[in-house]
């Protein structure tokens, strides 16, 4: 059954422009990366060099909409960037994309060459459905500092996806929790591409998601959802 996923009626008049598509995906088996992920990655950061054509990526007109939400819920968009701009900048770096394993590798793949937050859950291990909603600031994130776990709480009035168990991310796609992450055990997995007024084109990244998730792993059943 399809995980159920809530935008709550604050975030949607905080954010008017904002939708998203979420792809789940089934029996997959997740690898070390590998030389087809690290060449998608290196495919990725040229598209999105091409598209920026010498702009930063904050200078993007969907980034420029996401930011302006981020200062709308009281983030500061220099501090704590969104995940889409977050890894465009880190593409473009002398550090280049990080590696990290092949389910991981294709969707950041996808999020660079499309600049559109874009981010992987272990369906395993979300516990019930999945709420977008302005934090009360006592709701738990669990995280890692300096290899040990740790409980953080999110700012008051700060936009975080949670589920029956806690935060899953927090400042909207700034920070994924450990807890839900795709890792070697994962299996099933939800995609959830995210999206902020006219410049998002997520159909077409959606559906570029589910190709290469059908040809990096042959098998696996792909479900996309329409836009919400």
């Amino acid at each position: 059954m399809p995980v159920q996923l809530t935008v709550a009626d604050d975030v949607r008049a905080l954010a008017p422009g904002f939708h998203h598509v979420a792809i789940e995906a089934y029996g997959l088996v997740n690898t070390p990366s590998t030389e087809a992920s690290s060449a998608l990655l290196d495919e990725a950061t040229r598209r999105l060099a091409e598209r920026l054509d010498g702009r930063a990526p904050h200078e993007d007109p969907h980034m420029v909409d996401w930011r302006a939400v981020y200062t709308a819920f009281g983030a500061k968009p220099n501090r704590t960037r969104n995940s889409a701009e977050a890894l465009a900048k880190r593409a473009l770096s002398e550090a280049g994309l990080p590696r990290i394993n092949t389910l991981v590798d294709v969707y950041n793949a996808i999020s660079v060459a499309h600049l559109i937050p874009l981010g992987g859950e272990d369906l395993d291990r979300i516990q019930g459905g999945m709420r977008l909603i302005r934090a009360t600031g006592t709701e738990d994130f669990v995280t890692v500092a300096a290899g040990e776990q740790v409980v953080d709480h999110p700012e008051p009035g700060e936009v975080v996806w949670c589920d029956d168990e806690g935060v899953t991310c927090r400042r909207w796609n700034w920070r994924q929790g450990p807890r839900t992450c795709l890792d070697d055990t994962s299996t099933n997995a939800l995609f959830l591409l995210e999206g902020m007024g006219e410049h998002a084109g997520l159909e077409a990244a959606g559906a570029e998601l589910a190709e290469l998730l059908e040809k990096f792993i042959p098998g696996a059943q792909i479900s996309v959802r329409a836009p919400e």
